[in-house]
């Protein structure tokens, strides 16, 4: 199974350069980059999570109503990407579901900080992955973290994947600069070990942005990034399908794990 999963929010990675960029720079970008993610997946027919900042929703209605109508899950993403808050459990929910329409069961703090356990049960979530069990030094520091999805209380923690041994992080940046055979390669052992893979994206980087030396992002951001992406998602779905993979979403995951536990 493939948990396919995208932090759908506002560019706001310049700003840790110190570069001031506005809301409306910041969203045309984040909104260009989203129109690719999903015409590449409507390309494969497949389905992905979209966890969503409670500003890029209400600056982009119409991608929301696309990533719903086209029937990917929409979860949240805390409300400012830039200056998370505690109270953003609730209130992203709330904004959310309000511009989507729709009900949210699962939450991604920005960045993949912590967030209060509590306050995502009392907040009424079925899953919370916030959690990459990754050894970065200086970023995550979660070697002794539980690798794989475990119950904390009456949510589920779905953690991204990372390799079993040396806990090698599968997510954006590994496709962006591994080569594709070896990314392909540690995706399938994680599959096999673990039955699943969840791996996660963000709108911007199907962003030209080595052609905006003006951001100052840093070249393992911006190596592979736009169409290079676009096209190595869509050869990484294309490979995954072909291996008799499923793509669902992580409330589908949730669902099926209860079931499983109640047998």
């Amino acid at each position: 199974m493939i948990l396919l999963s995208f932090d759908i929010e506002e560019f706001d990675v310049p700003k840790e350069k110190g570069v001031d960029i506005s809301i409306e720079e910041s969203m045309k970008v984040s909104v260009s980059g989203a129109t690719k993610i999903l015409d590449c997946l409507k390309r494969n027919g497949v389905r992905a999570t979209f966890f969503c900042t409670g500003v890029f929703a209400e600056h982009a209605p119409d991608v929301i109503a696309r990533i719903k109508g086209e029937g990917h899950e929409v979860a949240c993403h805390g409300v400012d990407h830039w200056r998370p808050q505690a109270s953003d459990v609730e209130r992203s929910k709330e904004i959310v579901e309000r511009v989507a329409g729709v009900r949210v069961r699962g939450y991604r703090q920005p960045r993949m900080f912590a967030v209060s356990d509590e306050a995502i049960e009392r907040a009424g979530y079925s899953y919370n992955s916030s959690l990459n069990p990754a050894f970065i030094p200086g970023k995550y520091m979660h070697l002794n973290a539980p690798r794989t999805w475990f119950w904390r209380g009456r949510v589920m923690q779905i953690p991204a994947s990372v390799t079993p041994w040396v806990r090698f992080p599968l997510f954006w940046l590994a496709l962006h600069n591994l080569p594709f055979w070896l990314y392909l390669w540690m995706a399938r052992r994680v599959i096999r070990k673990d039955g699943y893979l969840v791996t996660y994206f963000h709108p911007w980087e199907f962003y030209p942005l080595r052609e905006h030396p003006e951001y100052k992002t840093l070249w393992i951001v911006r190596r592979n990034s736009g169409d290079a992406l676009e096209r190595r998602l869509d050869r990484l779905i294309k490979r995954l399908s072909a291996d008799g993979q499923e793509f669902i979403t992580f409330s589908e995951f949730v669902d099926r794990q209860g079931k499983e536990a109640s047998r």
